[in-house]
C-alpha cells in the first residue's frame, strides 16, 4: 500500500470515528431533550418544588443555579484574570512559576466531588458557613479558577508582542500597556471563556451536594434585603440547584412523578447549557468578523 492510499485510509478511519462519536452524542442529547419536553410548561418553570405533590416545579432550583453562576463569576473572574495577567505579562520562567502552572494543571484535573468534600470541610464546617450559596460559590470558584486562568492566559498571549512594544515605545508603563492595550484586545476571547465556564458551573452537582446543600428554604422574591434569612438574595441560605435536584430525584425522590420532573429538569439543564455554548460561539464569530479575522 503506497503512501497516498495509507493517507486516504487514515483519513477515512479518523473521519468515521469522529462522525460516529458525534452522532452518539447528538442522539443522547436529543433523547434527553425529547423525553423532558412534554413536562415543560410555564407552571413547571415558575412553581416551587413539592416533596409530596405532583404539582411541583423547579422555580427555586432554576433561580439558585443562575444565582450561583453569578456569585461564582464575581469571585473567580478577578482572581483568574489576575493570575493570568501575572503569568502572561510579568512572570519569569523560574521554579515558582513552574510550580504555579503545575498546581493549576493538577487543580484542573481534580474530580469535582473531591473539591466538594474539601469545600465541606473548610467552608461549611471550619468557617461555619453551613450549607449555603456562599459555600457553594467558593467551592465552584476553586473548580473554575484553573479553566478561567488558562483561557485568559492563552487569550493574552495571542496578542502580538509588537502591540506591547508600540505602547512601551510611546512611554507607557508596563501596567498601562497591559491595562489599555493587551486586556482590551484579548477581552473577546476572555469573555467567550467566561460564558463557556458559566455553562460548566450551571451543570455542576457533585461539588454543590456537600456545600450549597440538598434543600431550599421558602424564600420571598419580593424581599430584596440580602441580610434577611427569607430573602432570595441571602448568601447564607441553603440552595438546592437544578443539577442537585436531578440527582436527588433519581436517588431519593418521594414524589409520585419524580421521573417526569427529573426528565423535565434535565431538558431545562441541557437547553440552558446549549444556550451558553451557542452564545459563546456566536459572540466569538461576531467579534472575529468585526475585527476582520
Amino acid at each position: 500500500m503506497n503512501a497516498e492510499k495509507r493517507d486516504r485510509l487514515a483519513t477515512i478511519l479518523i473521519s468515521s470515528g469522529a462522525i460516529f462519536a458525534g452522532i452518539l452524542v447528538i442522539l443522547f442529547l436529543l433523547y434527553l431533550i425529547v423525553e423532558g419536553l412534554p413536562q415543560l410548561s410555564w407552571h413547571f418553570l415558575t412553581s416551587a418544588s413539592d416533596s409530596f405533590s405532583t404539582n411541583g416545579g423547579i422555580r427555586d432550583q432554576l433561580f439558585n443555579s443562575f444565582y450561583l453562576v453569578v456569585i461564582t463569576l464575581i469571585i473567580s473572574i478577578p482572581l483568574s484574570l489576575g493570575a493570568a495577567i501575572y503569568l502572561s505579562e510579568y512572570a519569569k520562567d523560574n521554579v515558582f512559576t513552574r510550580a504555579l502552572r503545575l498546581a493549576i494543571e493538577v487543580l484542573s484535573s481534580l474530580p469535582s466531588v473531591v473539591i466538594g468534600l474539601f469545600g465541606y470541610l473548610i467552608f461549611v464546617v471550619n468557617f461555619k458557613m453551613g450549607f449555603s450559596i456562599l459555600a457553594g460559590a467558593l467551592a465552584l470558584t476553586i473548580l473554575n479558577i484553573p479553566l478561567l486562568t488558562t483561557n485568559a492566559e492563552q487569550a493574552l498571549r495571542q496578542i502580538p508582542y509588537l502591540q506591547r512594544q508600540a505602547g512601551l515605545g510611546l512611554g507607557m508603563t508596563k501596567w498601562r500597556v497591559t491595562k489599555d492595550i493587551v486586556i482590551p484586545a484579548a477581552f473577546p476571547s476572555i469573555l467567550t471563556g467566561v460564558i463557556l465556564a458559566s455553562g460548566r458551573i450551571f451543570g455542576e452537582a457533585a461539588a454543590l451536594i456537600f456545600t450549597s446543600g440538598q434543600s431550599s428554604i421558602a424564600v420571598s422574591y419580593s424581599n430584596w434585603n440580602p441580610f434577611d434569612p427569607t430573602s432570595f438574595l441571602n448568601l447564607m441560605r441553603p440552595a438546592e440547584t437544578l443539577a442537585v435536584n436531578i440527582w436527588k430525584l433519581n436517588t431519593e425522590g418521594l414524589v409520585p412523578n419524580a421521573q417526569a420532573i427529573s426528565s423535565g429538569a434535565v431538558a431545562v439543564l441541557i437547553l440552558t447549557i446549549l444556550v451558553f455554548n451557542i452564545c459563546a460561539r456566536l459572540f466569538s464569530a461576531y467579534i472575529s468578523k468585526k475585527l476582520g479575522k
